[in-house]
């Protein structure tokens, strides 16, 4: 028997029953994969690549996977299956958010990057300096999470090339799609979600990202413009201009968003949301210096009025939390406690998306990088899913939000308010100029 069975076996370590992640990755494996892989032989490479990474022990390499099953011939077979074969990863992605959202359902959506450092410069969307891989050089990849109180998993994928690697002919046979195009790291992160949103029959739910180097009167633009709530996290630097002719710093200019809440906290206050509190001051700002044009029945001069929250933990300190929001409506507490999710996406992705290997590839090529990341984000969601019990986790109480004033007009995170039948999703058109489509394997 091959040695690396003895290997620690990390991810179901913990588990009750040892025949329940068995269970659970087979149902999970003939969901997901009749999505796409055809073929009998396909599926059982998938689940065999699938167990592979939640078992092995150390780097999810293609060697170490196929060590558990066999040799040489194994590992060809892996690799073929990964980097060569015509499997399309978007409907297997589909389905695994279809999975997630009967099983779990998702209370938002977030926005993360993830940074994969490298040390050669040949895998596909390799650039130096890449932002927090410490200085080295690495891939970028922007993954939106389905994320609840319980649990949150990654369900869609995008990775950022960069201009030089679409410029160069040479670097262009890493697979790369002929229809692929050069964006910007913000137009990348856009696409992710707005490719999502439009193309899978998913519900709609605020998004929550970290704007911090990011354009955020971009971001805030497009996802407004397409329906999407935003509660993004955002640096101190942010520039930003009061709003609410009532406060301290209106008719100021365009400053900082460390300076708006400094200027007026002394009207912060204690919020409590579950075991929790702070003390938050919210104010109305917008991007620019142009206030929103108050009189009803002109909605659209002016600007649109977004709600600035400062978080103190320590009163004593400036503002540890800064965050921006178009739910203008919404309860403070509500907010607070939905933005506590993102710590959760981190922590998962630490304690489990990190050890299934999806920062594990070692090929080179756009469509093996896919593949790979799509049965690893398959198998986080296993390794999640076999802690719970099999009839799933209780149910969970939605966020409570404000019931808009007499004569205003419904919000898009409304539904939030009561358990329900999901409403019918609202087909929206793609507004991200580029025609890359990560999804696409032809």
């Amino acid at each position: 028997m091959s040695g690396a069975l003895n290997q620690v076996r990390d991810v179901f370590a913990g588990f009750p029953d040892a025949d329940e992640p068995s269970d659970v990755v087979s149902e999970l494996a003939a969901t997901v994969f009749s999505a796409s892989l055809r073929r009998r032989d396909q599926r059982l490479k998938g689940e065999q690549y699938l167990r592979g990474l939640l078992t092995v022990g150390g780097r999810k390499t293609m060697r170490n996977i196929a060590s558990l099953t066999g040799g040489s011939a194994v590992e060809q077979s892996l690799q073929h299956f990964i980097s060569s074969s015509t499997w399309d990863w978007a409907p297997v992605r589909e389905a695994l958010a279809g999975y997630v959202q009967r099983t779990v359902p998702p209370q938002a959506w977030v926005l993360q990057q993830m940074s994969i450092p490298k040390a050669g410069d040949q895998s596909v969307g390799v650039a130096p300096g890449t932002p927090g891989g410490g200085g080295t050089a690495g891939q970028r990849a922007f993954g939106l999470w389905f994320a609840s109180e319980e649990m949150s998993v990654p369900v869609n994928w995008r990775l950022h090339l960069p201009e030089f690697w679409l410029q160069d002919a040479v670097r262009r046979r890493a697979d790369i799609p002929a229809e692929t195009v050069a964006e910007s790291p913000d137009e990348c992160a856009v696409a992710v979600v707005l490719e999502t949103m439009n193309r899978w029959p998913v519900p709609p739910r605020p998004l929550l990202l970290n704007a911090c180097g990011h354009d955020l009167p971009l971001l805030m633009r497009e996802f407004g413009a397409a329906g999407m709530p935003v509660l993004a996290r955002i640096g101190p630097s942010s520039r930003l201009a009061v709003a609410d002719p009532a406060l301290p710093g209106y008719g100021a200019g365009v400053v900082s968003a460390q300076q708006i809440v400094e200027t007026v906290k002394g009207l912060r206050h204690q919020v409590r949301w579950g075991a929790s509190s702070a003390l938050v001051v919210a104010v109305r700002v917008v991007f620019g210096q142009r206030v929103p044009y108050a009189r009803a029945g002109a909605p659209n001069r002016g600007q649109r009025s977004l709600l600035l929250l400062g978080v103190w933990n320590d009163p004593l300190r400036p503002a540890g939390e800064l965050f921006l929001t178009d739910m203008t409506q919404a309860p403070l507490p509500a907010l607070l406690r939905m933005s506590r999710l993102s710590r959760g996406v981190a922590r998962d992705f630490t304690e489990v998306g990190e050890r299934v290997g999806l920062r594990d590839f070692e090929g080179r090529s756009f469509r093996g990088w896919h593949r790979h990341i799509t049965l690893a984000s398959v198998a986080h969601a296993a390794a999640l899913l076999g802690g719970t019990s099999r009839g799933g986790p209780a149910p969970r109480q939605p966020f409570p939000v404000a019931v808009p004033g007499p004569g205003a007009q419904p919000q898009p995170w409304e539904h939030l308010r009561a358990a329900g039948p999901e409403p019918e999703r609202v087909v929206r058109s793609v507004r991200v100029p580029s025609p890359y489509v990560a999804g696409a394997s032809v």
